[in-house]
């Protein structure tokens, strides 16, 4: 009875988290257009969040829930609404700015200053959390510029270029915000278990957008030549890699291990049935 108990009250913790990011994301004006924010969306990142931490509250799972939101925002202005490089640079340049205490100059830099705000995070933690958002945003860029190159990259380049997912700079939002990194040294025994998640998660992606993206000249698994076999084949390597670099973790930081844990099979088992873009 105590399993059903917990399921439900997770699932409860989702749906109130869902309803605060849709209210939430009203604030930026523009930044989530219906068509492709819908309320599926809200949901799915709520979900995941509410199933990453069932043991949390509303408030304890903010940084999570708009962390990923924000994630999916600068991914959208990336892929579907620059039209130049000189566009993506901008955009790049702008939440840089926000982040290290800049007024903002567009919705998406507002977004970036109000979740630093937010996590209020002690000197050499807010560093390494503006150091993440670069990684990330870098990493969009450089696949915007892959997307429309003769050359693409090779598939040792594209999976080292997963901090384009955004996975590791949600997990440290969620991580300062709720405690469970307090000192670099604390991230610094994260991060190499977290990197190898980023990588399993690229190819998970891979494989639940297949289809979508075959037409749209995103750089993927796929559009570099493997087959799926090879990409499954692949991601259970990259997984069984992963594992081994959390299972260390467990004792000294058993909430933040089981977190990266959950990232890789709470996805494949979404990504399996479902994605969490709206179909267009």
């Amino acid at each position: 009875m105590s399993d059903y108990f917990e399921t439900g009250r997770t699932c409860a913790l989702a749906v109130a988290s869902g309803r605060e990011l849709a209210r939430f994301a009203t604030r930026y004006d523009g930044l989530f257009p219906e068509k492709s924010f819908d309320a599926g969306l809200y949901g799915a990142l709520a979900m995941a969040g509410a199933f990453c931490a069932p043991w949390a509250t509303v408030e304890g799972l903010r940084a999570v829930n708009r962390a990923s939101l924000l994630v999916f925002a600068l991914d959208r202005l990336i892929d579907e609404e620059a039209s130049s490089r000189e566009q993506v640079g901008a955009l790049v340049g702008e939440c840089l700015a926000a982040a290290g205490g800049a007024a903002p100059e567009s919705q998406a830099a507002a977004f970036v200053a109000d979740l630093r705000s937010d996590l209020a995070a002690p000197p050499e933690l807010d560093r390494a959390w503006r150091d993440q958002l670069e990684r990330m945003l870098r990493a969009m860029a450089r696949e915007w510029d892959w997307s429309g190159s003769e050359r693409p990259p090779t598939r040792q380049e594209y999976l080292a270029n997963a901090d384009s997912c955004g996975a590791l700079f949600i997990g440290l939002s969620h991580w300062i915000h709720t405690g469970l990194v307090e000192a670099l040294g604390d991230l610094d025994r994260l991060r190499p278990a977290a990197d190898a998640v980023q990588r399993c998660l690229r190819l998970l992606n891979d494989l639940a957008t297949r289809r979508r993206e075959s037409g749209s000249g995103d750089v993927n698994a796929f559009t570099l030549g493997m087959e799926l076999d090879e990409v499954i084949e692949r991601l259970s390597e990259l997984t069984e890699d992963a594992t081994e670099l959390i299972e260390p973790l467990r004792n000294a930081y058993p909430r933040a291990a089981e977190y990266l844990a959950w990232q890789i099979h709470y996805s494949a088992g979404f990504y399996g049935l479902s994605d969490f873009w709206a179909e267009s």
